[in-house]
């Protein structure tokens, strides 16, 4: 089998290489469960050797706290300065001498083909994003929208997206609607197969029939709830057509959890906000960037990688490995400092709430299955720096072991020392000192806190008139619960999608249910 397509061990024949593999596969989960293991085992038998770890993991913890505090609030200016700007006047302005790509003459050469991925997602919440494309300044004669809906959901179901195609059909270059067919044979029910399959259909029926040029279409892979600002396209075409190296780069907005803020819970407020700001901060560093959720792409890219992979479950970060490996490390993301507006996870009470935030968390988690995925394809593929694969390799694997562990070694198990080291330990003034350290650390690391959610309540949406005002107050005590979430709807899903790839016991696609309590209020 090619290596790029692999979703797991099971998919190599070969003994050796299926070996490998798994134990790449194996490795994060027994890292995590190795690090959680040897702090409790030491704090009873070494509980001073275990007190100073934790001190100076927690001194690096502050700092690393106001690093990335310092970086959310550089993005957020970048993000701020961007929505001011008339990004099609920017284009229009450009001089053709500053294009990276030769076989573009002018900016409206660059179409735009737009996949909205649907499965029984209702009419308003599809409307939403429809109309906000419609709403974007960028010429609607350069888009094509396809409305990819899956014949799993059934007839009944996908009876929507014909509607919507005879209703915003004349609108756009060209609507299209699809339905993936259920059970095909080596896929996974779920956004990347239906995406590929939407995909291959629009390059033989529409662009190769019609003769537009692979280099002259970015491809935009939406989540079905995103809404995009209006210049999201023509600030997209201008970084297209200057970026070095084009067709060699992904685009990446910044998600915003907002279009049902006001709706949800507490608890999945600071989750929600808590994602939008790590990916704010994950702009500022964009060595480190890989796809995530509702991005933008080559066409060219995604026809050299023969689509998404349609047989695992994070498609969207496993689409810039793919890349990456394709074009022997040669590819990067951009950030675009822009936003797009999606939902907060939002059920019709709250404990299915605080599950579907758990399952979403946990599929987040789960893109862990890509690094055995690109550890592999390192392997493999030796055109790749040594340099450049040790970095990934750090940076990657440490990011997912601070997922699952840091903020239970900083909530839990930083106390435990003193719980159980005996009376020996419980004498001594590093056992007086830890409590009170631990305790500074906390309230100095406030200052992200504060930070955040003040930040927060820049980023809402308009207050429906529903709401008192009083409901501000609330938005920025609920950052008390942020040690509850980053713990429950955090580490514990994290921890729990690596173990089940360390164990075998591999997920399937899980769709977030999206319910929006739309405002008709004037």
């Amino acid at each position: 089998m090619d290596y790029t397509k692999l979703s797991k061990s099971l998919d190599l024949s070969d003994k050796k290489e299926r070996f490998l593999y798994r134990f790449f596969e194996f490795l994060p989960g027994f890292l995590a469960w190795l690090t959680l293991f040897l702090i409790t085992f030491l704090s009873f038998i070494a509980p001073a050797f275990t007190a100073v770890f934790i001190i100076l993991f927690d001194t690096y913890w502050l700092i690393k706290t106001v690093y990335l505090s310092l970086h959310l609030r550089h993005a957020y200016k970048k993000l701020r300065l961007n929505l001011t700007i008339d990004w099609l006047e920017r284009l229009e302005k450009l001089p053709t001498t500053e294009y990276k790509l030769q076989s573009i003459k002018s900016w409206q050469d660059v179409y735009h083909l737009i996949i909205l991925p649907r499965y029984k997602e209702g009419r308003e919440l599809v409307t939403a994003s429809i109309e906000s494309l419609l709403n974007s300044n960028y010429p609607k004669t350069k888009m094509i929208l396809v409305l990819a809906q899956e014949s799993r959901a059934g007839e009944e179901e996908n009876k929507l997206g014909y509607e919507l195609e005879k209703e915003y059909g004349s609108k756009f270059f060209q609507f299209i609607v699809t339905e993936h067919p259920d059970n095909i044979q080596g896929e996974m029910s779920g956004k990347g197969s239906n995406a590929a399959y939407a995909g291959r259909l629009v390059k033989e029926k529409i662009i190769n029939v019609l003769g537009i040029k692979y280099d002259h279409v970015i491809v935009s892979n939406f989540d079905i709830d995103t809404v995009v600002s209006s210049h999201y396209f023509s600030l997209l075409t201008y970084l297209y057509l200057t970026t070095q190296n084009p067709l060699r780069t992904s685009y990446q907005p910044v998600p915003l959890y907002v279009n049902n803020i006001w709706e949800a819970p507490a608890l999945a407020r600071v989750v929600a906000f808590s994602a939008t700001f790590w990916h704010t901060i994950q702009q500022e560093r964009p060595e480190r960037l890989t796809t995530f959720s509702s991005h933008s792409m080559p066409f060219q890219a995604l026809v050299d990688v023969d689509f998404w992979q349609t047989n695992m479950v994070s498609e969207d970060s496993r689409i810039f490995w793919q890349c990456f490996l394709r074009y022997n490390g040669n590819y990067k993301v951009t950030p675009m400092f822009y936003p797009v507006s999606m939902d907060a996870n939002v059920a019709s009470n709250f404990w299915q709430t605080m599950k579907n935030i758990y399952k979403q968390q946990r599929r987040w988690g789960y893109g862990v299955e890509n690094i055995p995925y690109f550890f592999f394809g390192f392997y493999k593929n030796k055109l790749i720096p040594l340099k450049k694969k040790l970095y990934y390799i750090f940076n990657v694997l440490e990011g997912f072991h601070s997922w699952a562990t840091n903020a239970i070694i900083i909530f839990l198990l930083g106390w435990l020392p003193v719980a159980v080291g005996g009376a020996k330990f419980n004498q001594s003034v590093l056992s007086l000192n830890l409590p009170q350290f631990t305790r500074t650390i906390m309230s100095l690391a406030m200052i992200g806190l504060i930070s955040s959610a003040v930040l927060s309540i820049v980023l809402l949406p308009p207050k429906p008139l529903r709401y008192r005002r009083f409901k501000y107050f609330w938005m920025v005590l609920q950052w008390l619960l942020f040690p509850i979430t980053t713990i429950v709807l955090g580490a514990l899903p994290g921890l729990e999608a690596q173990t089940r790839l360390m164990i075998g016991k591999y997920l399937g696609f899980w769709v977030t249910p999206k319910n929006r309590i739309m405002n008709h209020e004037s």
